[in-house]
């Protein structure tokens, strides 16, 4: 497939850099400095160690599951409060507590 058929890639022919007058001389004159001061052409081959994680010890463990503290007591309702259950707005179920309640919720329209 050529490039001109890739969507997105535009390639509008290759050019030479232009390099302005005195460039090849300031690259020499680098050059000469980077000899001077000990540097080769040649990139460094040094790297650094890559440490071992490994745990060569084996720590015996537990299956035991600690508890976070004492068990909430669980709530129960006693009987006291509601008094019924009422039908309000297209079968929402509402807890009736008093008779107050009850009435307001029987007079109640769509």
């Amino acid at each position: 497939m050529s490039m001109h058929m890739i969507r997105g890639v535009q390639v509008h022919g290759k050019s030479k850099l232009k390099r302005k007058a005195g460039w090849k001389k300031a690259q020499d004159e680098h050059e000469a400095f980077l000899k001077k001061m000990g540097v080769t052409g040649k990139k460094s081959t040094w790297r650094s160690e890559i440490p071992e994680y490994k745990c060569r010890e084996t720590v015996p463990t537990s299956d035991v599951i600690c508890s976070n503290g004492s068990k909430k007591e669980t709530q129960k309702y006693t009987g006291d409060l509601i008094k019924g259950i009422a039908t309000m707005h297209k079968s929402n179920a509402v807890p009736v507590t008093n008779d107050r309640d009850a009435k307001a919720i029987a007079r109640m329209r769509r």
